[in-house]
Formats: structure tokens, C-alpha cells, sequence
């Protein structure tokens, strides 16, 4: 187990924002356990990624334990052009590649993951919703997210998903921080 400072950056190259990152967006589908062996070679091959994790703390026999573990287990998002793709399947490390057929949507979906994981906010992985009432942020360090509302064991969060992988990642929100809109897919 990696301790917290040995973990690979959340993106790389680290910049201000995932928009900035030039390329075609691809989903590595890592073999098991991979996801941040990748990251680290991805890294040493200066080739732009994003892994958003979560911090998970443990505890076993009076001992407290903090590991970081990938949001999205098995995924790791990459953004280069055709050489960077054969860079990262050399690495060996890699189960499948998911081709992105719509740029935009993925972006899009990404920026809302990267802004809710630069809060500090903890992100819990969440089943895939189908179908829910979409919510702005309308104050606090969430300003501006949009996501699908939902109820979980009494407080209220806000549902970020992925459609490509089918998963999704939710942040606990305060339900007077946020109002109803019409589906809107922008960041």
C-alpha cells in the first residue's frame, strides 16, 4: 500500500484545469489494481492524465489507516494523440481501450468529477442513475456544479456521473445550497 505521499497526482501534467489538456480523450481500462501504476508511468512519460481518487480511512487494531483509491476502480483517463496511446498500451498495464466518440460529453462530465475533487470534499463512488432531478450549486465550494440530486441515508448529495463507464461519483450538498434546472450537459 502506497503511503499518501507516494500516490501519483489526481492529473498530470498539473495544471490549473483538465481543459487545458491537448489530445484525444481516451479510458484506459487497467488490469486489476493498476490504476496508479499507470499514472506513475504515464507521468514518467510526460503524458496527460487525470485519476480522480478519494481518500479512505480505515482503521485495524488501534491503528488508522488513509489510502487513496481510484473514484472510478478499473479507469484511468488519458488525453495525447496516436503515439501517446502506443506509449500507454506498452506499458502493459492496460486490460482495454475505450475509444471516446464524443469528446465534448466526456470533457464535460470530467469537469464536473475535477471541480468536485478540488474542493476537498469527500467523493463517495455511487450506483449510476438513469433517471433524477438535475440541481445547480448555487453557493459554497461546489458553486456552479450541476449533477442529479439524490437521498441517502438521510442527507443529500449530488450525483456526478461518467455515462461512457456507467458509473458515478457523489458529494454530500447542503439541499439549501442547491436549485432545480433543466438537464443542461455544460461544465
Amino acid at each position: 500500500m502506497l503511503k499518501i505521499h507516494e500516490n501519483p497526482p489526481i492529473l498530470w501534467p498539473q495544471t490549473e484545469s483538465i481543459q487545458r489538456f491537448e489530445g484525444q480523450w481516451w479510458v484506459a481500462h487497467t488490469k486489476s489494481r493498476n490504476e496508479k501504476a499507470l499514472a506513475h508511468d504515464l507521468m514518467a512519460k510526460n503524458i496527460s492524465y487525470f485519476l480522480p481518487m478519494t481518500m479512505k480511512v480505515s482503521r485495524r487494531s488501534r491503528r488508522t489507516i488513509k489510502s487513496m483509491l481510484p473514484l472510478f476502480t478499473g479507469y484511468l483517463f488519458f488525453c495525447g494523440h496516436d503515439n501517446d496511446r502506443i506509449e500507454l498500451l506498452k506499458t502493459n498495464r492496460v486490460a482495454n481501450l475505450l475509444e471516446v466518440t464524443d469528446q465534448e460529453a466526456l470533457l464535460r462530465e470530467l469537469l464536473r468529477i475535477e471541480q468536485a475533487v478540488r474542493t476537498g470534499l469527500p467523493l463517495t463512488p455511487h450506483k449510476y442513475l438513469k433517471a433524477g432531478q438535475w440541481c445547480r450549486v448555487i453557493a459554497g465550494p461546489l458553486l456552479g456544479l450541476e449533477g442529479i440530486v439524490v437521498q441517502h441515508k438521510g442527507s443529500t448529495r449530488l450525483v456526478l456521473q461518467v455515462d461512457m463507464l456507467g458509473q458515478a461519483a457523489s458529494v454530500e450538498v447542503d439541499i439549501d445550497m442547491i436549485e432545480p434546472i433543466e438537464e443542461r450537459r455544460s461544465p
